[in-house]
């Protein structure tokens, strides 16, 4: 009977070993790999970061992280610190060319409506001119409005806010005007000169500006087709004086009451 033959044993080392070194050469490398990560030359990262600092004028620790033995993820905040200037960096730049934009479209808009309301300022003062009134109500204006100034000596005695009856006239004149032109908020503003208020019935410069403007809102309420929700009437006091106070002459002047003819295009 024959015998069977004994199996060779495997040549070389058995297969448990070649797994155990390829597990131990992986090792030695991974921990090699972290040790070199967490290895940084002091000097040099110094060196660098001092660099940014100035260049940037950002990483306010990053000189010194190293050298008083703060750990590497300051360097690693650091580091996002820079990602995120940069890009704010970029979106700066894009906010000044939007910010140019807006500004170059406000221009725009500024110069459309001076000329709208240099254009309404002709024509007011043309129909001013029309009913001899010149001597008596002055036009101007601006962007925003147009603005009709009334001398307090027409409208007004002293001391008083009922309109005197020769005003009547010309404020009628005032009110055709208005509805003529005035397609949006119309502001009634009231103003006195400096000399203090003695009367019982106002208290101050501010309640008889306030009641002459309201005398003036009532009789073009009561005379005209004009909504009264368009228009605004304010007193001033003599807080907002075009002449010297100390002459009679500009005293007369700061008793007056304005008429604003706002732009459509400031208020819509």
């Amino acid at each position: 009977m024959a015998k069977r033959k004994e199996d060779e044993p495997p040549k070389g080392a058995p297969a448990w070993q070649s797994t155990f070194a390829d597990l131990m050469n992986l090792l030695l490398c991974f921990f090699v790999l972290l040790f070199s990560m967490s290895t940084v030359d002091a000097q040099k990262f110094e060196l660098i970061a001092a660099s940014f600092s100035e260049t940037f004028s950002i990483f306010t620790a990053g000189s010194t992280a190293i050298g008083d033995g703060m750990l590497i993820g300051n360097g690693v905040s650091q580091l996002n610190q820079l990602d995120n200037y940069v890009y704010s960096t970029g979106k700066a730049a894009e906010n000044d060319e939007t910010t140019d934009k807006l500004d170059e479209m406000q221009q725009k808009l500024e110069e459309a409506s001076l000329s709208q309301m240099e254009e309404l300022a002709e024509r007011v003062q043309e129909a001013i001119s029309e009913g001899q009134l010149d001597s008596n109500i002055d036009v101007d204006f601006t962007s925003q409005y147009v603005e009709l100034t009334l001398k307090g000596s027409l409208l007004f005695d002293s001391g008083s806010a009922v309109l005197k009856d020769e005003s009547l006239p010309a404020l009628a004149q005032v009110g055709i005007i208005l509805e003529r032109y005035a397609d949006n908020t119309i502001e009634i503003l009231g103003h006195t000169d400096n000399v203090p208020m003695s009367s019982d019935r106002y208290a101050n410069n501010n309640e008889l500006s306030s009641a002459r403007a309201l005398s003036v809102f009532d009789y073009l309420v009561g005379n005209t087709s004009l909504n009264p929700a368009d228009i605004i009437h304010a007193g001033r006091g003599e807080y907002v004086p075009v002449a010297d106070n100390s002459t009679p002459e500009g005293r007369s002047k700061n008793r007056r009451v304005e008429i604003r003819l706002y732009n459509t295009l400031e208020t819509n």
